[in-house]
């Protein structure tokens, strides 16, 4: 049982936000597009806002199992959550069958797109993403620091 005194502790760095919207079309791989997306447009820190749409395919990573499970089928897509940067990301999806049977894990390359996606996605401008192994567990987690600029680099 947790200590009721003790304090939880949390840091957190703030910043604006400038929204990007997109569509993706049939036949696009849902992960790949996402990053290429952030690459192209040189995005240091990224939050996913929202996505609607349908997959024909669907390829996750559920919790702690090392091997993708591929589904094909008709999928729609009922929630992608997570953070991205360029060079990788955390993003967990949900979908839903034609029976309304859900399932949900690790976004994975392999999400192929049925009609659409619809994407809007959250640039935080003044803050950057990195992903350094945590040594509680061993895996690379999220690391937020603030954006370096020209400004802030005295001479």
């Amino acid at each position: 049982m947790a200590d009721v005194g003790a304090t939880l502790r949390v840091s957190s760095l703030s910043s604006s936000l400038r929204a990007h919207a997109f569509r993706l079309r049939p036949g696009q791989d849902l992960y790949k597009e996402l990053m290429a997306f952030v690459e192209t447009n040189q995005l240091a820190a990224v939050g996913v806002v929202t996505c609607v749409g349908s997959l024909t395919q669907v390829t996750l990573r559920y919790a702690n199992q090392k091997v993708p499970a591929v589904q094909r089928g008709h999928f729609e897509i009922v929630s992608l959550v997570g953070t991205l940067e360029r060079g990788g990301g955390h993003l967990h999806l949900s979908v839903s069958d034609g029976k309304g049977g859900t399932r949900g894990g690790h976004l994975l390359e392999g999400c192929l797109i049925y009609t659409t996606a619809e994407l809007i996605l959250a640039e935080l401008s003044e803050l950057v993403f990195s992903r350094e192994t945590d040594p509680t567990f061993g895996y690379k987690e999220l690391v937020v620091r603030p954006k370096r600029t020209e400004s802030s680099n005295p001479l």
